[in-house]
């Protein structure tokens, strides 16, 4: 992984001060808190007269995007892939992810790979991540949880509401950030893999917004967020097929103390829809109640 920053001792410190903080994507939440076509035919007429059809685009762009979260649950599942890129103190590091996401149920599976070291050596084992409605069940999460144990955290506590500690958005909540979606503009109509023509929207949401739009008893974490970040307003690049479905979505948060906040871009794909998503939830006695060490 390119980095950006020389091979020196002090570049490499910075690197391992960077990459302590991507591994604290799951210590902080300790911290603080411690028928793809079947379904999108039943769904295309109405999405291509609505906000996410073609007439809805060149009529209002920030309806299309307000309405992806809707559209995502008509979908019902997706494989995702995730990527968390964070900036501290001039350096780079990223959280790789992928899995896939259930939306009617609203729970998902994500397996998230942590920054090499500044030799290039894969310090952290792959997490695993169960995330389901108000909770994230980590697995390997590190130091201090015996092998096999899960590490379960309540997401409407944290100050993020989850959009950003475990090192990757849950689709969902991505989506529905949207729906504080404002001064939105269609870019163009751009191809990505694996999709056929879509449009490339860009604008800002507002988290508190998004927190107030949402279904009644989903805007928890979202509530959350709008409290804890001190930039509540996020940037956004959305990418949405002729059906109104996300195919690719990029968010930069800024999170912590403002003015001195750290940079956060979050970018999941969607693909493969209608694919099974099959969760497990651990069973209690494989849940760890013991002391958690944190990452230094």
């Amino acid at each position: 992984m390119s980095t950006g920053v020389p091979a020196t001792a002090a570049g490499r410190r910075l690197l391992r001060t960077a990459t302590a903080l991507a591994a604290a994507c799951c210590a902080l939440v300790l911290v603080t808190g411690c028928a793809e076509r079947g379904a999108a035919a039943d769904s295309g007429s109405a999405a291509a007269a609505g906000p996410g059809g073609a007439k809805g685009v060149a009529a209002d762009p920030a309806a299309a995007v307000r309405d992806a979260a809707d559209v995502l649950v008509r979908a019902g599942s997706s494989r995702v892939d995730t990527s968390m890129r964070m900036a501290s103190g001039g350096t780079w590091v990223t959280v790789t992810g992928t899995g896939g996401f259930d939306y009617a149920r609203r729970q998902g599976e994500l397996t998230l790979v942590l920054p090499s070291d500044a030799a290039g050596a894969q310090e952290h084992k792959p997490v695993t991540e169960l995330l389901t409605p108000g909770a994230l069940y980590m697995k390997d999460r590190g130091e201090g949880v015996p092998a096999g144990k899960w590490v379960r955290v309540d997401t409407t506590t944290l100050p993020d509401g989850n959009l950003v500690t475990g090192g990757a958005t849950e689709p969902l909540a991505a989506a529905e950030l949207l729906l504080g979606a404002r001064d939105v503009v269609l870019v163009g109509t751009e191809k990505l893999p694996g999709a056929a023509a879509v449009r490339h929207f860009r604008g800002v949401a507002d988290i508190a917004e998004a927190a107030r739009a949402a279904e009644p008893g989903a805007p928890g974490a979202l509530t959350a967020a709008a409290k804890g970040f001190a930039v509540t307003a996020v940037p956004f690049d959305a990418w949405l097929d002729g059906e109104g479905r996300l195919r690719r979505l990029t968010e930069q948060f800024t999170f912590g103390a403002r003015g001195r906040g750290v940079g956060v871009t979050s970018t999941t794909v969607f693909d493969g829809f209608g694919a099974g998503v099959a969760v497990a939830l651990p069973r209690g006695e494989d849940i760890w109640a013991g002391k958690i060490v944190s990452s230094p």
